[in-house]
């Protein structure tokens, strides 16, 4: 039986206090940031009025575990991440997963056994999406009011997608609630009844989000039973932002997934890298850093599997500087495949909260080169040992760190030897059972 269980932060905070302080007047020069702000304290309000009492736990034989996942059909860290934990999850417990949005037919991870998808807003295109009616077509048109306007997944939803949202969480009552990502955490915070678990994820770390969404995340991750996050560093950084409130902050590291493929034999003159063509992967340094390299090591090639918003500009990069026959971007693969026949593994991002793809990396016996950003790269990397770090966005450092593994094969076959060790603390047998704990409330 799922129990509550709470605790309360540590005390203290001078620093927290000083950064709750609003910048008001800068605020007031955007109305329609002041009115989406009214607009959606608003709508919290009605809702907690409206749903009291809706939202009962289920009781049944099986604890019912509801994941709300903002696409579980797409491509990602955190969704081949929470699909790796609900498939651990269902052998005790009825689990669902509501996925905010679906836009593919099919998902790119396998959905686990036992674990059931529910879809709050279906964008595909009719016959295999939904035919809407007049008032649902206007709804869409309208921006959402239950997300932050600065968090990444406004531009996604739509208040036809809130109301579809909210409808569902009604319908179906849980014994847990669980969010993955900051807007439908609040949400949960926001709606859900003592009587029922509210569990926040927390996939990256404090500082790594937008100003108004921290503020956010500080005025209301409070109400949450627990929130989870993936290194001790980020939980130190919520236990002081939240200081005073009665939300249990634990670490539950994700747990690494199983890959197709074989290890790693360092053979091929390979350096791998993949993510989202977004800001963030910090693929931009990561091929100014290898261009450098291109004549000295001509047998080597980059690949960096992904695609997003910036894959344009990317592409762009590579031709100004002459390396389009070194440097390749290709589309979204099986890693495992991708990683068996690559050689080194290079992470450039500007901040992480646990890099998956690099533990994936470390456990085909790759040997990797990492900014030492934050958060996750330390946490996994004993420089010099399993791997190097390297200061974060120095791309002179990165470029050397690169050359060095690239150029002794001794190296990357002692780094990569010993890189599979630290990938076993995070196997799903060893991270899997924390969940269990958890809503076990031990």
């Amino acid at each position: 039986m799922v129990v509550r269980q709470a605790a309360q932060a540590p005390a203290g905070g001078g620093a927290a206090k000083k950064r709750r302080k609003r910048h008001w007047k800068a605020r007031l020069k955007d109305p329609a940031r002041v009115m989406h702000r009214i607009l959606r304290r608003t709508a919290f309000v009605l809702l907690r009025l409206f749903t009291r009492g809706r939202l009962v736990p289920a009781h049944g034989e099986r604890p019912v575990v509801r994941v709300l996942l903002q696409h579980a059909h797409g491509t990602g860290g955190t969704i081949r991440t929470v699909l790796t934990t609900c498939g651990h999850l269902a052998r005790d417990y009825d689990v669902e997963i509501v996925s905010v949005l679906r836009t593919a037919d099919t998902p790119f991870f396998p959905i686990p056994d036992g674990v059931r998808v529910t879809f709050v807003d279906d964008r595909r295109p009719p016959p295999r999406g939904p035919a809407l009616g007049r008032v649902e077509r206007l709804l869409r048109r309208m921006p959402s009011v239950l997300t932050q306007l600065d968090e990444a997944t406004f531009r996604h939803g739509s208040l036809w997608t809130d109301l579809r949202l909210v409808r569902v969480l009604l319908d179906r009552p849980a014994d847990v609630l669980i969010g993955t990502r900051p807007s439908l955490n609040m949400l949960l915070a926001e709606l859900a009844p003592k009587d029922v678990v509210t569990i926040g994820q927390d996939h990256r770390h404090l500082a790594g989000y937008r100003p108004t969404v921290r503020a956010e995340m500080r005025r209301r991750y409070g109400r949450l039973t627990v929130l989870t996050t993936l290194t001790e560093t980020a939980r130190a950084e919520f236990a002081e932002a939240l200081a005073g409130t009665p939300v249990r902050i634990v670490v539950i590291p994700n747990a690494l997934p199983e890959l197709n493929g074989g290890p790693s034999r360092r053979e091929r003159p390979v350096v791998l890298a993949a993510g989202r063509f977004v800001r963030a992967k910090g693929f931009d340094m990561l091929i100014a850093a290898y261009a450098p390299l291109a004549d000295k090591h001509p047998d080597w090639r980059l690949v960096i599997h992904g695609a997003g918003s910036r894959e344009a500009k990317l592409r762009k990069q590579i031709a100004q500087l002459g390396v389009g026959d070194r440097i390749e971007l290709k589309p979204r693969t099986d890693m495992g495949r991708a990683l068996e026949q690559a050689s080194v593994y290079a992470l450039s991002s500007r901040y992480e909260g646990m890099p998956m793809v690099l533990l994936e990396a470390m456990s085909k016996g790759l040997a990797v080169v990492s900014f030492d950003c934050p958060t996750g790269p330390a946490d996994l990397i004993r420089d010099g040992e399993n791997g190097l770090l390297v200061p974060p966005r120095d791309v002179d450092a990165l470029t050397a760190a690169l050359d060095r593994v690239m150029s002794d094969r001794d190296l990357r076959d002692r780094l990569g030897t010993a890189a599979p060790e630290v990938a076993g603390s995070y196997h799903l047998d060893r991270i899997g059972p924390l969940w269990t704990e958890l809503l076990e409330g031990r």
